[in-house]
């Protein structure tokens, strides 16, 4: 298994111990996420410790308040390292009342930008901002020649219809064992099996059973069986076209 989405950075997971239990939980790569300056520094230095642990570096929406053009320039020399796999997660949230959303949007687009410059496919965080996200995303098309990935996605049918028109990959949490997700289910049924990812986005979202508790990488398990299910398909064909989505789209895994 690969989760394509997890934040090893943070204090209550312990990286040392995920990498060196990989094996034996039948995790064959992660993905460890940057959302900060900070994180994405951590990222890189957890990449390059452990073997099977690739990085992204970017700023999340929520944490673009203070971000520079010398953090744009950190990024792209981070971008350079071997096992940075994306620029991410970027892009847009309102989810909270005192957003700044020209903020967000204006660091979006200077991300578009260094995706543009460093040629690596994108990691797209969105809630709650569907219209702006995708008039951006169409604006800046061109700039994005490796893709992307719409995480831990929780949007309609529809609108994951124009994502993967665009040719853009649906990466599904454990939110999808959720009883009441009855939308993300739909979307797990029409995703093609070359455009699919699974992840946990630990610690958060933990799938059921272990809902509300602390997430780990491990459980990605359960975001693939329920994906299996909601498909009509065995585990392991699940695994397999996950993993190999993974590897297709951050091409430097291979």
């Amino acid at each position: 298994m690969i989760d394509s989405h997890c934040h090893l950075t943070d204090e209550r997971i312990d990286a040392k111990a995920t990498a060196k239990q990989m094996k034996s939980d039948g995790l064959n790569a992660l993905v460890t996420i940057g959302y900060d300056m900070p994180t994405s520094r951590s990222c890189v230095e957890i990449a390059t410790t452990y073997p099977d642990i690739y990085a992204t570096v970017g700023v999340h929406p929520s944490d673009v308040g203070g971000m520079t053009d010398a953090d744009l320039d950190e990024l792209k020399k981070l971008c350079s390292h071997k096992k940075v796999v994306a620029v991410g997660e970027i892009g847009l949230d309102y989810h909270y009342d005192d957003t700044d959303r020209e903020k967000q949007k204006y660091w979006l687009c200077r991300q578009l930008e260094l995706v543009q410059d460093v040629g690596l496919p994108a990691v797209f965080h969105l809630r709650d901002a569907y219209e702006d996200m995708l008039e951006i995303i169409v604006a800046n098309r061109n700039k994005l020649v490796k893709g992307g990935v719409m995480h831990c996605f929780s949007g309609s049918v529809e609108t994951a219809k124009k994502y993967l028109d665009m040719g853009f990959y649906i990466s599904l949490s454990g939110t999808v064992t959720f009883k009441n997700a009855k939308k993300t289910a739909e979307v797990a049924k029409i995703v093609p099996e070359d455009r699919l990812l699974a992840e946990t986005d630990c610690p958060y979202l933990a799938p059921e059973p272990y809902r509300g508790q602390l997430n780990v990488p491990r459980y990605v398990r359960h975001t693939i069986q329920r994906l299996a299910e909601l498909r009509g398909k065995e585990f392991w064909y699940v695994e397999k076209i996950t993993e190999r989505n993974t590897k297709d789209l951050f091409f430097r895994m291979k």
